[in-house]
């Protein structure tokens, strides 16, 4: 297995494990387990950087003079890391709808309202 063929998958294997704390989040956050959907979120944070940093190799490679050829495998691994990224966003923002209905449903205020994400 080549260089590239490695580092992709081990892009794919990382933020696949960071998609799947994300959701594992979310369904903790449903079930009204906020410091497990708290702790499932940092657990996906770990593995998000590690595909991160592996596909940082990879643009330091490339600005270093050593191209680095696109191929499936590679262009596979970085949709999944752009993915990744984006459902965090999306889970982030599920967490907190669920923990203001929470506090709705045990009698608290009513959810505050934020300015849009930048």
């Amino acid at each position: 297995m080549d260089n590239l063929t490695r580092v992709s998958f081990q892009i794919i294997a990382a933020v696949g494990g960071a998609r799947s704390s994300y959701v594992e989040a979310i369904r903790a956050a449903k079930n009204g387990d906020f410091d497990a959907a708290d702790e499932l979120v940092k657990k996906g944070d770990e593995s998000f950087i590690e595909g991160h940093d592996a596909h940082n190799g990879l643009i330091q490679q490339e600005a270093g003079g050593d191209p680095v050829n696109m191929t499936l495998i590679i262009t596979h691994a970085e949709d999944q890391l752009m993915a990744a990224e984006t459902f965090k966003t999306v889970a982030l923002e599920l967490i907190d709808v669920y923990r203001q209905l929470s506090r709705l449903e045990a009698g608290g205020q009513p959810p505050r309202l934020v300015p849009p994400l930048p």
